[in-house]
């Protein structure tokens, strides 16, 4: 991946819901300008969500989603609308598609009380007005009854298109410090260290995505970013002939790196600053409480939102459970799930490790936190997790102030 391309984990992710045929597809080539998605007449045509990356203005970089329609019958259907509502959970902004020919239903009106509940930005879509002139009285009950602001517009002709992009927008909130990942801990001028170890695990050719992604940060920051190799970090600090401003670090890494990085240099690694970018690092701080709390018997699952080729020394499926058993002493059971699923029942595990969160966006792994917090299951990740079993906390926490308080108050 070009260190300038946006990650579809970095995208705002804009879906499109609505009954079967109501132009959703066609919506999206309207609004791209774009033979983006495929267009039928015949009903139920997308079947699985389909995801296209692009940039829109004024939005930039966006992934559009396009879902198979809410109203699919047989058990078919029903699958393909469980993989739709999926789609919520990683939604930033909701375009609910009518079709003007076949005005509002009950089930546009419940799934916009759905898209309220799990409070994702919407907005109403009537579309194909070309084909039906009394639009009005249609637009008037949308509002009332989605409780949404309502755009009509035809896909066909392009009539209202510009002003349903302008709406878009507008309605998506303006985080500009979900971008940043250490911007926010470095100055102009300061040096920040990288240690990124070239083992078997390693992509040939390139570095993995939260390094290129952290980088990147750092150059936006206007500091400087120094790699190295874990076995090459003391001599670059000697080399260096200034303090770094910070450290970071792979996880696998980090007794090495702690050792070679004086006391006084902040310390932490690209996971821990993924699971503040991502996440909620307070409660993924919690959850790694709750290994001192195991017992013999107990169930873990261990949850990756890729799905990388294995090696033989695995981080998820060896050396997690490895790690966790030699801290805890435990006999313990290992699950694993991986991809942008997951499992939906929760409660039968002691505790859910789950991995960086680099390819899933901010609003999915915040629902993946909140369903083990629901379900009252400590959660914590891979990078925050090795920091605890290998005695590199509070060191590794100690720049960020609510982590540092969660660790500091158990």
């Amino acid at each position: 991946m070009s260190m300038n391309s946006t990650p579809r984990s970095n995208r705002v992710h804009i879906a499109l819901f609505g009954k079967r045929n109501a132009g959703k597809s066609s919506l999206i080539n309207a609004i791209t300008k774009q033979e983006t998605a495929v267009v039928s007449p015949v009903k139920g045509t997308t079947t699985d969500p389909v995801y296209k990356s692009m940039e829109l203005l004024p939005l930039g970089p966006v992934v559009f989603i396009d879902t198979a329609g809410l109203d699919d019958e047989g058990e078919l259907g029903e699958l393909r609308k469980r993989k739709t509502l999926e789609v919520v959970e990683k939604t930033d902004l909701a375009l609910l598609v009518v079709d003007a020919e076949e005005g509002l239903s009950d089930f546009d009106i419940s799934l916009a009380a759905y898209l309220r509940q799990k409070k994702i930005p919407s907005l109403g879509v009537l579309n194909k007005i070309d084909l039906e002139a009394g639009s009005e009285p249609l637009l008037k009950e949308m509002r009332e009854k989605l409780e949404l602001s309502v755009y009509a517009v035809s896909a066909a002709s392009g009539k209202g298109i510009n002003e349903l992009r302008k709406a878009m927008g507008e309605a998506v909130p303006d985080e500009e410090d979900k971008f940043k990942i250490v911007g926010d801990l470095v100055r102009p001028g300061d040096f920040v260290v990288l240690v990124t170890p070239i083992d078997k695990a390693a992509p040939k050719g390139r570095l993995i995505l939260p390094q290129q992604q952290t980088i990147r940060d750092i150059l936006e920051a206007d500091a400087i970013a120094v790699v190295t190799k874990e076995y090459e970090l003391k001599e670059t600090l000697e080399r260096l002939g200034t303090k770094p401003a910070l450290v970071i670090t792979d996880s696998q890494a980090f007794l090495k790196v702690a050792a070679d990085t004086p006391k006084d240099v902040p310390l932490t690694s690209f996971s821990i600053l993924f699971a503040r970018h991502k996440g909620d690092l307070a409660e993924l701080v919690r959850g790694a409480r709750a290994l001192d709390k195991l017992q013999d018997g107990d169930k873990i699952l261990v949850a990756e939102a890729c799905t990388h080729h294995q090696q033989s020394d695995d981080i998820g499926r060896v050396k997690i459970p490895r790690w966790i058993r030699q801290n805890t002493g435990k006999e313990l059971h290992f699950e694993h799930a991986s991809g942008y699923t997951f499992p939906g029942n929760i409660t039968d595990y002691s505790l859910i490790v789950h991995c960086g969160s680099c390819m899933l966006n901010r609003r999915s792994m915040l629902h993946r936190i909140a369903q083990a917090v629901d379900a009252g299951v400590p959660i914590v990740n891979y990078g925050v997790l090795i920091a605890y079993v290998q005695g590199i906390f509070p060191r590794a926490i100690d720049m960020f102030p609510l982590a540092r308080l969660e660790w500091d108050e158990a």
